[in-house]
């Protein structure tokens, strides 16, 4: 009897997770996006009990960097574990060295790598193969799959086959379109795979082990005349690699009847023209040939597993005879070369073959841009031309460099009977997650085939997702976006006017709206284009109000449930009966560590997603005008660019669309014209009831509410309510206004919960009844002049918030703990601020195209930002130092020749001494620098050579206020050598540790950062070891200014430690915390609490402020100041019970729950101990 086959609905993560573990003894990690979610179901499964081949459970070690996963890897297979990691993009590079030495040395292993990009002109996360291809020369076998059934078959060849062979293997796939792509695949059983270890070879690795019972030495250091000949004494081994992985794959075709082979033909025998790649676009292609055979044309594919090492003999038996022209597609560029790594080794395959067909080269979907089966004809039909383009591109349009292959429309390959979903929801609203439990609950009891995809803007929460979900009878292989989709939901109803949400929507479809309009309302509020395409394509459209529910439920802004509650009962894709039961099932698994409460309210929102309506399409819709042209006064690059790529319409976007801007600069300050409109409740303020205080601007995330002063010509054209400015003294007689940006609102009224006023001054509405604020806040902006100069901006937090944020409307998530103390920094210090900025969280919602949050003052002035890399903040920062001060030593030099000339004026001898005198003094350089700047001008234009050079260098008059930003993995893990380093270093530089206890950008991994107890990714049983104490460390340095804030507890101490930081002449180092979403803050509001939450800590000792000036001990005063009360232990436990990161621990670890709450709280006391006896050290005795 047949075994029963068993199938799973997964993501090519867990695919390849599942074979791994099975392999593996020891897992040495680091967090990188797309490849997390491998060593965190290896992580999570060990926690579980579950066995591997051995019988044992695998050991998982989450390490401070890329570079330090491998070196571990490496020491553990030296010491006879076989050990794997996971890890893509940057990460792979960083592992490069310990690669080599992995390879030289024979070392059985497989890392497992989720291809992806390369940051070059500016960081993208998403997948091609940069990665995989900068690892050809460091000594590992290559293996590569296309589809996530494939990473499930054929993993385990690499395991297999490295362990024979002592060769180590790289396992790669795509990228987000594999490692993120779910689907209904078939299960490898791991007692199919059991018989073909190869025990032998594992016992001799265990004997060539390090052992002090046999004593060897490796990584010797070797001479010239021996080191040649004995690295090519390895060559048998990699010899035998082919045969080896062949044999495996045919034992792997044997088990689950899907042919395997290291290089997988596909198509027509006698196939005239055949394309050669590798990797997930080999699943478009197979459609593309389909459809072309149909027309009866002869063509063919070969997919590339086994790239290296790379058969020669195996390739040119794949290909058919017949084959007269080849196209070899590439997902990489490499600037400067003959052609791309894949074509060059296909050209030299065939090198000298007799009647050898032409080969051309492509290159296609770098940065995931999506490769469609249309786009792979186009590939066959420049093999059909006479001479056929080489060194071409597909699915774009290059009309700079005319490489691109023409465009044509996109024709449906997919196959028949498929049905197709699109849903476009807002970040964090759970859309993503409810459609990856919605395919599941289809794969799993259903016989339908499935799959899903997600596509995200570089937003945090509050940003666009789209998912794509198909069903249907037959294997589904479209590993590209959904074009012609069948059911559209559009959960935002401000998405209406923002993207084609219609697009592509088949004739007779469905359409789902989440809106708050009702009736009339609603049809009037539909734009006319929308209207039209429901009309003409017989659409069927239902609403609902799934925000007024998931209020009524208490479940915030989070609408996913109720959503996808009305999608299983509107679609009826399964029994209705059924999807309930499901969804309840998933609610458990999903929710059911954060609480019974959380259960319950899910549960009462599938119950309510039957709650929908239909709206009546009216025919005569198809007849209504075209809704008119916006005209905006704006830059042309926004209107043609910016607002292009916001509209989700990039990618038609042509080449010379980005010239001058080739090398990734960006204009500044386009987050601006973004006004999204996406909150649903928005606050409203209450003039009488206002005591100007300014605390709502200064914790707002997003720069969206500000207090405006307004002079009497100013006040005169205003259309908004106003009142007489009380105080400071210099803007009495004006009229104050705290205004809101509506358009620009995450609504997660912070604003409101710090509001000060005896009756709250601000309460949040809904966002429909506050648009005419949207006039009110473009008047603000653009006709109000900034009142700063009347007062000392550094004085206090409320005269801090008069300065313009030259940083505002950021992707950071809504109510986002870090952007507060960012805004804030750039309105103290942005006019002069340079910043380097760590890869996380920080750099991706400061600067992702075409987004950036950093602006320019009145004056053209602001903050000139760049992010280099994740580990090398600190040295990106010291680079900018070192550089600045060589101008300025430059630029004093030549103002020194400028003085001993007697043909200089002494209006310019004068300005220039003042500028040598003070160009250390932020205030004094400015001064100094008007005065000196016209005279510089007025002498190069009458031909003064060194005024010329002066000229070009007088950007770098004005002393610059160095900012280094990043977040805790940054600042605690991977940069931590940097920035020491720097810190070390005695520049004058200032850096800002964003610290949310968790690697906040990668989905919440621990760091050192996080405390005993937090529940993590790589601590699913909670942190066993205690939270660096990164300032303490850094003040032992004694010239090194460090503090300790938390703005929600403390807003002066804020202010001040970050004024006086900024003011020290050396190194500085402030540690900020900041509540984060991965939290879980179980307040009613979640993030709109941050600033309480901030407070909450600090007042129950979990948090401590303080501030160590160097200068006090200079003054025989004691340098470390404590500024935090004494802690109230009592309310300790109650805030770590008001977090889902600590509260699930009651729910993973009961048993222990309780002891380590009180490590945590022993460690808190410890810490504050230390503190209170550093604060009471008398400095004023001499020793």
């Amino acid at each position: 009897m047949a075994k029963e086959k068993k199938f799973i609905t997964c993501d090519g993560n867990e695919a390849a997770a599942h074979i791994a573990y099975m392999f593996t003894e020891v897992a040495a990690i680091y967090p990188i996006t797309p490849s997390s979610p491998m060593a965190e179901h290896v992580d999570e499964w060990a926690a579980q009990g579950r066995k591997n081949l051995f019988g044992d459970t695998v050991s998982v070690q989450e390490m401070q960097s890329e570079g330090g996963a491998a070196g571990a890897v490496h020491g553990s297979l030296q010491a006879g574990a076989l050990t794997t990691t996971f890890t893509a993009s940057q990460g792979l590079l960083l592992m490069i060295p310990n690669m080599y030495k992995i390879g030289g040395e024979l070392l059985p292993s497989v890392f497992h790598v989720s291809a992806r990009t390369l940051a070059t002109h500016s960081l993208c996360i998403f997948g091609d193969h940069s990665d995989v291809m900068a690892c050809r020369q460091v000594g590992f076998a290559m293996l590569c799959e296309g589809s996530v059934q494939e990473v499930m078959d054929l993993a385990a060849v690499a395991h297999l086959a490295s362990i024979k062979t002592r060769v180590p293997f790289l396992n790669f796939f795509d990228g987000f379109r594999t490692s993120h792509e779910y689907h209904k695949i078939e299960l490898m059983d791991m007692e199919d795979l059991r018989p073909l270890v190869d025990w032998k070879a594992i016992s001799e690795f265990r004997a060539r082990a390090l052992s002090p019972e046999h004593p060897q030495a490796k990584g010797m250091a070797e001479n010239p005349e021996t080191f040649f000949a004995h690295r090519e004494s390895c060559n048998p081994y990699y010899d035998a690699v082919p045969q080896v992985v062949e044999e495996y794959m045919a034992e792997i075709s044997k088990i689950t009847g899907r042919e395997y082979k290291p290089f997988t033909y596909y198509g027509a025998p006698d196939a005239d023209r055949v394309i050669i790649l590798m990797g997930s676009a080999t699943e478009a292609a197979r459609e593309a040939i389909d459809y072309l055979s149909k027309q009866g044309q002869k063509v063919g594919m070969v997919s590339v597993h086994l790239y290296r090492p790379f058969s020669v003999e195996r390739l040119l038996a794949a290909v058919p005879k017949t084959v007269k022209a080849i196209a070899v597609l590439d997902r990489t560029k490499e600037p400067g070369a003959n052609g791309e790594p894949l074509y060059l080794d296909v050209k030299d395959a065939f090198y000298g073959v007799k009647n050898a067909p032409v080969i051309v080269g492509g290159r296609y979907g770098l940065g995931s841009c999506d490769t469609t089966p249309t786009m792979i004809t186009s590939v066959y039909e420049n093999l059909a031309l006479p001479q056929p383009k080489d060194h071409f591109t597909i699915g774009i349009n290059d009309d700079v460099t005319y490489a691109s292959l023409p465009a044509k429309e996109e024709v449906p390959m997919g196959g028949e009977g498929m049905f197709e979903a699109k849903f476009f929801g807002l970040g964090a609203d759970g859309t993503v997650g409810a459609n990856k439990n919605s395919v599941k609950i289809i794969g799993d009891n259903t016989n339908k085939h499935c799959q899903a995809y997600f596509s995200y803007d570089s937003k945090k929460s509050g940003g666009f997702t789209c998912s794509h979900l198909r069903f249907g009878d037959n294997p589904i292989r479209s590993t590209y976006q959904i074009k012609t989709p069948n059911f559209v939901a559009c959960h935002v109803q401000a998405y209406l006017n923002m993207y084609d949400v219609t697009r592509g929507l088949q004739k007779n479809g469905t359409f789902l709206l989440n809106t708050l309009w009702e009736g009339d309302e609603l049809v009037k509020n539909l734009p006319n284009k929308v209207k039209k395409y429901f009309a003409k394509n017989n659409i069927t459209v239902y609403y609902i109000n799934a925000t007024k529910i998931a209020q009524e439920i208490g479940l915030g802004n989070r609408t996913n449930t109720i959503l996808q509650s009305a999608f299983f009962r509107i679609t009826e894709v399964i029994p209705v009966d059924l999807a309930v039961e499901q969804m309840k099932k998933f609610i458990v698994k999903s929710y059911g560590k954060k609480g019974q409460d959380v259960v319950d309210k899910n549960y009462a929102a599938v119950d309510r997603g039957g709650e929908y309506k239909t709206l009546t399409v009216d025919p005569s819709w198809v007849n209504l005008p075209d809704d008119a042209l916006v005209v905006r006064n704006e830059p042309e690059y926004i209107s043609k660019l910016v607002r292009t790529i916001n509209a989700q319409d990039g990618d038609l976007l042509p080449v010379s669309a980005y010239k001058g801007i080739e090398d990734g600069t960006w204009e500044q300050g386009t987050a601006a014209y973004e006004k999204r409109g996406v909150a649903t409740f928005v606050p409203k303020w209450e003039a009488s009831k206002c005591i100007q205080c300014n605390k709502c601007a200064f914790v707002c995330p997003h720069s969206c509410i500000r207090p405006f002063v307004l002079d009497q010509n100013e006040k005169a054209n205003f259309a908004g309510e106003t009142i007489e400015m009380k105080a400071p003294a210099a803007m009495k007689g004006m009229h104050f206004r705290i205004q809101v940006g509506v358009m620009d609102c995450l609504g997660c009224g912070n604003c409101v919960d710090v509001c000060m006023a005896k009756e709250k001054a601000l309460t949040m509405v809904p966002l429909s009844g506050e648009m005419a604020e949207a006039a009110n806040w473009e008047y603000c902006v653009k006709n109000v002049k900034s009142k700063q100069n009347l007062v000392d901006i550094k004085a206090n937090p409320k005269n801090s918030q008069f300065a313009t944020p030259l940083f505002e409307f950021s992707g950071a998530c809504s109510g986002c703990g870090e952007t507060p103390y960012v805004k804030l920094i750039s309105q103290l210090f942005g006019d002069r601020q340079m910043v380097a900025n760590a890869t996380g969280c920080s750099s991706i919602y400061s600067g992702s195209i075409p987004s950036t949050p950093y602006t320019k003052n009145e004056q053209g002035r602001g903050p000139a930002w760049a992010n280099s890399l994740f580990e090398d903040f600190g040295e990106f920062g010291m680079g900018m130092v070192l550089a600045n001060k060589k101008m300025k030593q430059r630029i004093q030099r030549l103002l020194e020749e400028m003085i001993a000339s007697d043909k200089t004026s002494e209006a310019y001898k004068e300005a220039a001494k003042e500028w040598i005198a003070n160009q250390n003094d932020a205030e004094g350089s400015r001064k100094a620098a008007d005065k000196l700047i016209p005279e510089i001008k007025k002498s190069a234009a009458a031909g003064c050579p060194t005024c010329k050079q002066l000229e070009e260098l007088s950007h770098y008059l004005v002393k610059r206020s160095q900012w280094i930003i990043g977040g805790d993995g940054a600042s605690y893990d991977i940069g931590y050598g940097g920035l020491d380093h720097v810190l070390a270093s005695g520049e004058d530089v200032n850096v800002f540790v964003i610290d949310t206890e968790v690697y906040s950008n990668t989905g919440g991994q621990s760091s050192k950062a996080t405390p005993i107890a937090a529940v993590a990714q790589f601590a699913a049983a909670g942190k066993r070891i205690k939270k660096k104490d990164l300032g303490l460390m850094q003040a032992t340095y004694g010239y090194v200014y460090v503090a300790q804030i938390a703005m929600g507890a403390d807003n002066a101490q804020c202010l001040k430690a970050i004024r006086e930081a900024e003011a020290y002449p050396g190194p500085s180092l402030i540690i900020a915390y900041a509540p984060c979403i991965n939290h879980g803050l179980k307040a009613k509001g979640g993030m709109g609490k941050s600033q309480a939450e901030e407070a909450k800590a600090v007042e129950c000792g979990y948090w401590h402020l303080w501030r160590f000036d160097p200068r006090l001990a200079e003054q025989g005063k004691n340098p470390f100041q404590l500024d935090s009360k004494a802690p109230q232990w009592d309310k300790f436990q109650e805030y770590l019970d008001g977090e889902v990161r600590f509260l699930s621990l009651r729910k993973a670890l009961p048993e222990k729950a309780d002891e380590l709450y009180e490590a945590t709280k022993k460690a808190a006391q410890e810490r504050y101990a230390n503190y209170v006896r550093l604060s009471r050290i008398d400095y004023s005795q001499e020793i």
